[in-house]
Order: structure tokens, then sequence, then C-alpha cells
């Protein structure tokens, strides 16, 4: 147990509210720990299904998913009791194992809007290239407090959403980073000043690196505010030539200028051209996946690893995940139809992120969903030229019209029905496929969320992949 803010479980009532996959996680935790458990889910098997039959009276700790905002009822009712509310995140803290030596399993932490899922990837995978016995867990799936008790973990690479930092308070991570800051999730949250503040919470205390996005005036002013350890070093990373304290790119060459590689100021890296899966066939560079690639450099130089342990990782590494994959092609060369999986871009800051790869004119883009909210007029505006046509699924399909017909009026575009549901992305392939020319790619990358038509982000992208192949075995033939 982690002794600096011990909890004695043996003596604590919990209630366990969300009885996901973290959810599940947490009460096998806590009742090895001795605990009394009781749980919460209104769609499964649990102690209670109703909030209103709760029975608050004993309860002393609540672990909560993320399903439950701020002024959620049950949230609410917690707070009246003077219940001590925890994600299942802050519970793995402190039931972190101690090593034979008394330490525990240092934890990376990683968030921001976009980029996260990525960054934890490819930080777990330079540490793992160095012999490490390291894992990435959190919000990426595998739930932390399944992992924090097995005495051979080295070190948690951990993805942390704003929903479980909004309930989190005890973390003191060796590394952090917060990969980029946008408008997202402002109705759980009340507003991006409460977003921002959940996110920031990863900076408290951190005790090695504190990263953080140069190119960012929002997380460059947060890090700048923030109280890490004293001796904590504050590295940014930047697309651009770096300056003192930052990690940047120079002629196509990653360059060092924070002191974390070596003492030598403004040391090369390694060139960009070496990381196939950060590059389009013509060398054209993802930006979005160079700067979670600097961000996991950052933060795996600062825990320590050799560069040639992070170039060597980094050259292997392929994004998975549904993040700006081909899954399939019709023909080859400069001619090729490409079809590229960019389901995870679930926000427009994403989207323009993915979109900003690509040559003018050579998008054929599939966009919409679940809006959340969100407009569009921005994002339309600035990546207007790199349309060749756009195909709109969803059932909030009018912010995305809207903004297309007065961002880009001379834009065609194919409007999906919403019926029958099973067919969407087949019905949404064909029409892009009708659109796309030699050259030219369908991207899949709609700018909003996914669970209005398809289970998930996944599985709106396993649709897109299983459509584009079908299509291009029909037209190759």
């Amino acid at each position: 147990m982690n002794h600096n803010n011990p909890i004695l479980w043996q003596h604590e009532h919990v209630l366990v509210a969300g009885l996901g996959v973290s959810g599940k996680s947490a009460v096998a935790q806590c009742e090895h720990l001795g605990a009394m458990v009781s749980t919460f889910d209104a769609h499964a098997q649990a102690t209670w299904n109703n909030e209103r039959d709760i029975d608050w009276s004993s309860i002393t700790i609540m672990v909560v998913s993320p399903v439950f905002a701020p002024t959620s009822e049950l949230m609410q009712q917690a707070i009246a009791h003077h219940i001590r509310v925890m994600s299942e995140v802050e519970l793995a803290w402190h039931i972190r194992v101690e090593h034979p030596d008394h330490s525990y399993a240092p934890w990376i932490g990683i968030t921001g809007t976009n980029g996260k899922t990525t960054t934890t990837e490819m930080t777990a995978a330079m540490l793992q290239h160095a012999g490490l016995h390291a894992l990435a867990v959190g919000n990426i799936g595998v739930p932390v407090s399944q992992v924090v008790t097995d005495s051979s973990v080295d070190a948690c690479v951990v993805e942390l959403s704003s929903f479980q930092m909004h309930t989190t308070d005890s973390l003191r991570l060796r590394c952090a980073a917060i990969t980029n800051l946008a408008d997202d999730h402002l109705d759980w949250h009340g507003g991006f000043e409460q977003y921002a503040a959940a996110k920031t919470k990863v900076y408290h205390g951190v005790t090695d690196v504190l990263v953080y996005n140069a190119d960012d005036k929002r997380v460059t002013a947060l890090a700048m505010n923030a109280k890490p350890a004293p001796g904590c070093r504050t590295v940014g990373f930047t697309l651009h030539e770096p300056q003192s304290g930052q990690i940047g790119v120079v002629d196509g060459v990653i360059v060092d200028r924070s002191g974390l590689a070596s003492d030598e100021q403004g040391s090369a890296l390694a060139s960009i051209s070496q990381f196939t899966h950060l590059c389009e066939p013509d060398g054209t560079v993802y930006p979005h996946l160079l700067a979670d690639a600097l961000c996991a450099m950052a933060l795996a130089l600062g825990y320590g690893i050799a560069v040639e342990d992070v170039v060597e990782a980094l050259k292997s590494f392929s994004p998975g995940g549904h993040r700006i994959a081909t899954v399939a092609s019709l023909g080859a060369g400069e001619q090729s139809i490409r079809f590229i999986d960019d389901s995870k871009a679930t926000n427009a800051h994403a989207a323009l992120a993915s979109l900003s790869s690509f040559a003018d004119g050579q998008v054929v883009w599939i966009a919409g969903g679940l809006a959340k909210g969100s407009r569009f007029e921005d994002l339309i505006a600035q990546m207007h030229n790199k349309l060749s046509a756009v195909v709109v699924i969803g059932v909030d399909q009018e912010p995305m019209l809207h903004a297309l017909a007065q961002e880009a009026p001379d834009i065609p575009v194919t409007r999906i029905a919403t019926e029958p549901k099973g067919t969407v992305m087949e019905r949404a392939v064909q029409a892009a496929g009708q659109y796309a020319r030699g050259g030219q790619v369908v991207l899949m990358a709609p700018a909003c969320a996914s669970m209005d038509q398809f289970v998930s982000y996944a599985d709106r992208g396993d649709q897109f992949a299983k459509a584009a192949r079908t299509w291009v075995e029909a037209h190759g033939r």
C-alpha cells in the first residue's frame, strides 16, 4: 500500500459506481484489500440499479466512472453525504505495491485533447526497448488498478482523460505531459477552464520532467504556471526550430536543445525520414504524429532512456487504434486511391491535424457523427483547400452541413441517410468512391464522436476498413 497517504481498506465501505472495465477492476481490488464493497450501475447486475435506492449511511468512499459528470445526481449526493470520491486512477495510486527495495513503480502520465493514446504507446515502446517491463495503461483500455499490484512491473505509462483527472488528486508522477488543448467535453466539465484545470493536475508535483506542447499557447501557459517538485525539468516540444529548453525540428532533423539527450546543446537525435510511419509515402510528414513522437521522446529521455533506445523504438513503431492508418488501396504508386482510417479523430482539433497532412484537393472526406455541441466553421475554413468532396454521416448532420455550406459552398457534398444504420459505412464508402480519383485519399476523420451509429470509434474504423476493402476488391476487377 502507498503509506504516504494510507487508507485502511478493511475499515472502508466502498461504492463502485459504473461497472465497465475499470469499475470491475476496482471492485476486485477493493474486495482483495478487505473493504466492504457495494456497486451501482443502471444497466448491469449491481447492488443498486436505481440511484434513489442507494443507502449512503455507511459508505465512506465512492470510486466513480467517468460516465457520471460532476453535475450528476449521483455525484451531488456523494458530496452532500461527505463521501470521499475518487477515480479508478486515484484508487490505483493508493494501492500500488511496494518493490523489495520499498520503492514503487514510477508512473509517466499523459493527457491532452488529442494524441494521448499514440503518445502513450510510443513512450511505453521506448521504455520496453530499453529492457523495462513497462505497460501502457489507463484510458488506453487497460485499467491501471489491474496492474499496480504486480511487483514485476517496472513502470506504468498512463493515459489520463480529463474525466479521470477530475476525481484524481494524489498523483505525483515521475514524468508528465499535456499533448495539446482544444475545446472538448465542455458540457461534462462545465466550461474550458474546468476542463483545463482537470488536465493540469498531471503537472502537480511531477518529479523529473514536465513536458509541454510549445506550439500550444494554452498548454505553454499551464506549464509555466505549474507547480512541479523542486528540481523538475520543464521541456517543450515543437514542430519548429527549438529554443533553449525544447526539442524540435531543424531541416528535417529532430534536435534536442533541452539537455535531456546530452549536455551538448543542439544535439541531433534522428532524421524524420527514418520514421516511415510518421510520413506519407511521398515523405510528407503527418504533423500530429510527429508531435506525438516528440512528446514521447521528451518523456522517455526525461525518464532516463538512452537516445539509441528511443530512436530504435520509434523506427519500428506503427500507430494503432485507428490513427491515420491506410486500410485499403486501389492501384499502386502516385495514382493509387488510398482509404485512410483516422476514426480516432473524434473532434474538430483532431480532424484538422489529420486533414492538414495532405496536399490541396487530395481528400475525399468522410465526416460527421455525434457533434457534442461542436461547430465546424473554423475547421472547414482552414481546411477548405484540402477537400475534393465530402460525405457526411451521422444523426447529427446539421452542424457539419451548415459549416460546409458557409465555408466551402463549391465543394460537392453527399449526405448519407441515417437508416438503415447497419449499412451507413458501406453507403458512405460507396459515395466517397464515386468521387475519388487517382492520387486522392478517402479519409475517414469524422471530427465527431461515434456513439450515434456505432459502438465506438474503433467499431466505426473497423466498419470503414471492411467497406473500403470490399470497394477496392470490386473495383480492382
